[in-house]
């Protein structure tokens, strides 16, 4: 069910709240937990939880960003200070998984042990269960908004369930069936998991605001839409682009050459507003050019050019 953008903005807000909320509480909770138990997957998991506080402000943020109207300076809107602050999150994510990372190798040279590991999965059970009711939440309002930056807290958290599970793996192990050296080993393989996505959240950011075109499928689905509308059979020149929440598509296509400008207008603003419909948070350009009219470098039918 569609929501006005007044309905939207309320139910994206509260989402973010809510993560801020739980990512606080997860924060305080592990943090008594990892000096308790002394474990490095702990410590690891307690990094990540405060990486999720600082995304989940970051979203906030961005939400309340995302609903500012593009103004005379800023004619493409604010999004791209998501893709700005992401990156800070991404040196923060690396320092924290090297940190990470260096404590669980002299762990594990110096085989030191953990304790109270019942602490640590109580812990770790109750952030899963905490976590779970949020997803199913999120869940909730994405169903309604389709907010892409609840749907990306929503993937961020869901990690969170592999983290947690990890800890209790690796306090079982080291704990209760003696497995000397599991906890630093965990710790090291959580470190990694951290440097992963500090790369894949780098490379997102940085397409942001290189301008980087949509990935494939995403413009063969458009492409796919297009061609299913005669009138853009002469579609050509197509570019595009993501600015946080928001995609932007602009192309040129051939009209008849003794149609008059209104006359092209009233055939293709129809098109385009279908278009927009099918693709929500998307603007779209089209800019009209005689039939067989070619410029700059020549430009052909989309379908006989291949993607730049």
């Amino acid at each position: 069910m569609r929501v006005t953008g007044e309905e939207r903005a309320r139910l994206s807000t509260n989402a973010a709240l809510a993560s801020v909320v739980l990512a606080t509480v997860l924060l305080a909770a592990k943090g008594w937990a990892a000096i308790a138990t002394d474990s490095t997957a702990m410590l690891g998991s307690l990094a990540d939880t405060a990486l999720d506080l600082i995304a989940s402000l970051v979203t906030l943020a961005g939400v309340r960003i995302a609903a500012i109207p593009a103004d005379h300076d800023h004619r493409f809107g604010h999004g791209k200070a998501e893709a700005l602050v992401a990156l800070a999150q991404v040196v923060l994510i690396s320092v924290s998984a090297i940190v990470i990372g260096w404590r669980a190798v002299g762990r594990l040279l110096n085989n030191a042990p953990t304790e109270n590991a019942e602490l640590g999965v109580g812990v770790s059970l109750l952030a899963m269960a905490a976590t779970l009711l949020l997803l199913t939440y999120q869940k909730r309002v994405i169903s309604r908004t389709g907010s892409v930056a609840i749907q990306t807290d929503n993937l961020h958290y869901k990690s969170d369930l592999f983290l947690n599970s990890a800890v209790i793996v690796a306090l079982v192990l080291d704990q209760w069936l003696g497995l000397s050296g599991a906890d630093a080993v965990f710790g090291i393989g959580i470190a990694a998991w951290l440097l992963w996505g500090a790369s894949r959240a780098a490379g997102e950011s940085v397409d942001q605001l290189m301008d980087a075109e949509w990935p494939l499928a995403k413009r063969t689905a458009f492409l796919e839409a297009c061609a299913r509308y005669p009138e853009l059979k002469g579609i050509h020149d197509v570019r595009t682009r993501t600015s946080g929440a928001y995609d932007f598509v602009q192309f040129h296509v051939w009209v008849p050459e003794e149609w008059t400008v209104r006359e092209a207008h009233d055939r293709l603003d129809p098109i385009e507003e279908e278009l927009q419909r099918a693709f929500p948070a998307t603007e779209i350009l089209i800019h009209l050019d005689p039939e067989g009219h070619t410029d700059r470098e020549g430009l052909l039918p989309h379908h006989l050019t291949e993607r730049r």
